[in-house]
């Protein structure tokens, strides 16, 4: 069982930033892929990024690359999104999500393919 809680949510204007943070429980986090993904109201998740368990390999959204970077402390237990050149169009709930996998360098988009959910946390991206 994996416990995640993200933070760093809030109100920015457009072309700020934020730094979100996922931090998991127990001492298996290295074990475990990591995603984010968002939910803007109205609309379908969508995959934002993903990293491997070792953190060798990541993963961006088409709409995202170029502007946020995923990457991940284990001996921290924890994840992060830092969220660059933010626009309205970000704004949304953000959720982190882990997948065990044995491959080091496996990462996913689909959200199917993950074991454990976090409750999320609210970006806000004012014009």
């Amino acid at each position: 069982q994996v416990h995640l809680v993200e933070s760093g949510g809030g109100s920015v204007q457009a072309g700020g930033s934020l730094r979100l943070s996922c931090t998991a429980s127990g001492r298996t986090f290295s074990s475990y892929a990591m995603g984010w993904f968002r939910q803007a109201p109205g609309k379908e998740r969508e995959f934002v990024a993903a990293i491997s368990r070792s953190g060798g390999r990541t993963s961006y959204g088409d709409s995202v690359k170029g502007r946020f970077a995923i990457y991940r402390d284990n001996a921290k237990n924890t994840v992060y999104l830092q969220m660059n050149s933010l626009k309205p169009e970000d704004t949304a709930v953000y959720c982190c999500a882990a997948e065990w996998n044995p491959n080091t360098l496996v990462v996913h988009s689909n959200s199917e393919q993950y074991d454990y959910w976090g409750q999320g946390t609210q970006v806000t991206v004012s014009s």
